[in-house]
């Protein structure tokens, strides 16, 4: 209890420009803790609803009684479900407007998933660039606050005839707290955006597997109509 409340009376002692530099480093790590809950929250929603689909997609049931039940579900449409719609809903209007060739059939809906898949990708990756500063200018930024403390230290050493450790002590000891919460802001970030980083990566690569399987069914049911 004593450290603690000796921690607290160096950051209330600090220059301000230090105390500057801690109160940046701790809203750093404020915000990038939100972001990792929220990203967690949102890559693992975002899988579970893949393997549902997939399950569904994969079963054996009519796309249309599909494209219908996913379209009028209460459950939040989301990765593979949006380039499905996408790419269906396209595919039945370019197919209602009649006298549309196969590959036009094809192509129409690709585009549409492919924007899909464009958006889902900048859905999945918002915010992790935050992550990314956050890991690795905090380290530096703490350190300037250390630099900084360090300096006020010993430039109050001026006047002082004889200088002691009992002196500086105090000084450097509240210069130190911005490094450390310089690497407490960047550590968790750095960890963060390695891990959902790869995490995205992977679920973009399913994603793109399934655009294109997609597309090589759509493919057969529009030369089956053609030849019909």
């Amino acid at each position: 209890m004593s450290n603690d409340l000796q921690v607290w009376h160096l950051i209330l002692n600090a220059s301000l420009v230090v105390q500057f530099v801690m109160a940046v480093l701790l809203a750093a790590s404020v915000a990038s803790w939100m972001i990792i809950f929220r990203k967690r929250a949102l890559l693992n929603a975002t899988e579970k609803a893949a393997d549902k689909f997939e399950e569904r997609f994969w079963s054996g049931t009519d796309l249309t009684s599909l494209y219908n039940a996913v379209t009028h579900s209460q459950d939040d449409d989301r990765g593979m479900v949006r380039l499905f719609t996408a790419g269906f809903s396209e595919f039945n209007r370019l197919r209602e407007q009649g006298r549309v060739s196969p590959d036009r059939l094809v192509e129409g809906a690709e585009r549409s998933m492919r924007i899909a898949l464009t958006r889902e990708t900048d859905h999945l990756e918002h915010r992790l660039s935050f992550l990314a500063t956050v890991g690795s200018t905090c380290p530096y930024i703490g350190l300037f606050g250390t630099v900084w403390g360090i300096m006020t230290s010993f430039h109050a050493l001026a006047n002082v005839n004889q200088a002691t450790i009992a002196m500086v002590a105090p000084g450097i000891s509240e210069a130190l707290i911005a490094t450390a919460m310089g690497l407490f802001a960047a550590i968790p970030a750095v960890i963060a955006y390695n891990k959902y980083s790869n995490q995205v990566e992977r679920l973009e690569l399913r994603l793109d597997n399934f655009k294109e399987e997609f597309s090589t069914i759509l493919n057969r049911q529009a030369l089956a109509g053609a030849k019909a």
